[in-house]
């Protein structure tokens, strides 16, 4: 089976609806909503998640003057027990039948909005279709186009993807991602390089030193730890100062968006480990390469 399932619905979240009352509703409250006519199989097809009451159902002729609200609207509206209650629209009265969770229809970037969902008198305009994970979408595509061909030959045969619609929404943000990520690796690199220099010129400039301690008895170990110790150093202050920085303008960035993650203090801390690793990786090979020097080669001059 190709199809999972399929509903009509009418998607028009961006226009305001008024002319809604409910009891308890406040005298100078602007009550505006977002409508959405649907077919009975609509919940099904995208997969509402209820919280309270139940889905519209062909069982109840009822249902037609039945609302289905998000739980912004319901928070919007002051009810804590929505199901059943009764909420004029205009001249016709429709009664609450179920809650279900908040879901994403319009901008990722704004809160979603009061919506309420209905069943219309007339069918919507866009067809809503869940196809079978399993099945071949190309196959999928072709036997929808054929019963939409049977049933409206002159109308054009046009579809989105969901996935593909709402992944337009961050192409941006992607596109920013992925140079961001090319400019750090670019950073890390540079750094590294200039890191490896300096280490380089330190071992360089403390040869003679080395061989001094060496000849009166100071370990590899002993060596090593004495040219990375000011590296490290260095790397866990840089890391306390970047730190509180980098937490403040990242959440600063964060704010700019509706939905966002939350900053967890282990994300610096592996980034401090990373740095440290990387700090001691690039040091250590210099260190013990200067540890490893015979004395002699290096106090030969003296």
């Amino acid at each position: 089976m190709r199809v999972v399932a399929f509903s009509l619905s009418g998607f028009d979240v961006w226009s305001n609806n008024t002319g809604f009352t409910w009891a308890g509703k406040s005298p100078g409250l602007q009550a505006d909503f977002a409508t959405v006519g649907v077919s009975h199989d609509f919940g099904k097809t995208v997969g509402w998640q209820f919280v309270d009451g139940r889905d519209f159902s062909r069982a109840f002729a009822s249902d037609s003057s039945g609302f289905v609200l998000n739980e912004t609207a319901a928070r919007f509206m002051g009810l804590k027990h929505p199901v059943g209650e009764t909420v004029q629209w205009n001249d016709r009265r429709f009664k609450v039948i179920g809650v279900v969770k908040d879901m994403l229809m319009s901008s990722p970037y704004e809160p979603v909005k009061q919506t309420i969902y209905f069943i219309p008198r007339r069918a919507g305009n866009f067809v809503t279709i869940r196809i079978n994970p399993g099945s071949s979408a190309n196959a999928a595509l072709t036997a929808i186009e054929a019963v939409v061909k049977k049933y409206s030959p002159t109308a054009p045969f046009n579809y989105d993807f969901v996935d593909a619609e709402f992944a337009l929404k961050f192409a941006a943000e992607e596109r920013i991602g992925k140079l961001a990520s090319f400019i750090t690796a670019l950073a890390i690199f540079i750094s590294c390089l200039g890191l490896f220099g300096l280490a380089s010129f330190i071992a360089e400039q403390r040869t003679k030193e080395i061989g001094i301690r060496k000849v009166l008895g100071a370990s590899v170990a002993n060596l090593w730890g004495l040219l990375s110790k000011d590296f490290v150093v260095l790397v866990i202050i840089s890391g306390l100062i970047s730190a509180p920085i980098a937490y403040y303008f990242l959440d600063e960035w964060l704010q700019k968006y509706e939905y966002r993650t939350e900053l967890s203090g282990w994300i610096f801390i592996a980034a401090g480990l990373g740095a440290l690793g990387l700090t001691v990786l690039k040091v250590s090979y210099q260190a013990i390469k200067a540890a490893l020097m015979n004395p002699v080669a290096s106090l030969r001059s003296e």
